[in-house]
């Protein structure tokens, strides 16, 4: 699916590497020059959290995150989707049923003239299945890994971009890959114990920690984004 008006070639479809990452390039950037990005985690964030996500019958966009996507698109500032996916690992689903959702997540947004530019998930868990239970691997946020892969098909800018995620470790990923800053939101696992505290533990080093509740607060942000 390719809802920007570019239309030299894409890569499209399921994408996994031989080092088992989901790394998909959907949509090309418009304009020249680095740019700051919106990283975004899926499950919590854009879409309801559910637990191990694997349906389309349970995927249902959170209130306000097409019209935060669209912001963006609007802004030519690139949108990533990075998404930590145990579920794959513990062999509770599988890439069929990852894709299954990653469409209904992509039609709802384009229904809202919304898109986004690539998607990356990791099924690593140090509790998966062989081979997947490789432990505290690189690409598996807190670690960075699946970040800094979208400097590889895109014009990234991290100094100015910021992640915006549901757990602490959201957060941690976006510093450790040298982000300007992190949105922690309440929705979805934000909530429980220990999160908060420690998605604020991040802020320091020149890495800014804000709050929202969900993702519809995060427009007033793009806004910055692109100043």
């Amino acid at each position: 699916m390719n809802t920007s008006t570019d239309t030299s070639p894409l890569t499209y479809g399921e994408i996994v590497g031989d080092d088992g990452i989901w790394t998909q390039h959907l949509n090309h950037v418009q304009g020249t020059g680095l740019r700051p990005t919106l990283f975004l985690d899926r499950d919590g964030v854009i879409l309801e959290e559910t637990h191990y996500l694997h349906t389309a019958e349970d995927t249902r966009l959170m209130p306000g995150a097409a019209a935060c996507i669209r912001r963006a698109n609007e802004l030519q500032i690139p949108v990533v989707v990075v998404t930590n996916q145990s579920g794959i690992g513990r062999g509770i689903y599988g890439w069929a049923e990852f894709a299954i959702v990653q469409e209904k997540m992509l039609d709802d947004l384009a229904s809202d003239d919304a898109f986004v530019n690539a998607v990356m998930a990791c099924p690593f868990h140090d509790n998966a299945e062989p081979p997947w239970n490789i432990p505290n691997h690189p690409d598996r946020k807190p670690a960075p890994g699946m970040l800094l892969r979208g400097g590889d098909m895109l014009p990234i800018d991290y100094g100015a971009s910021w992640i915006v995620g549901d757990h602490a470790s959201d957060l941690q990923a976006g510093k450790a890959a040298g982000l300007q800053g992190g949105v922690h939101v309440w929705c979805g696992h934000g909530s429980h114990p220990g999160q908060r505290d420690n998605a604020w533990k991040t802020a320091g080093n020149g890495f800014t920690v804000l709050e929202g509740d969900s993702i519809a607060d995060v427009p007033s942000l793009i806004s910055m984004l692109s100043d």
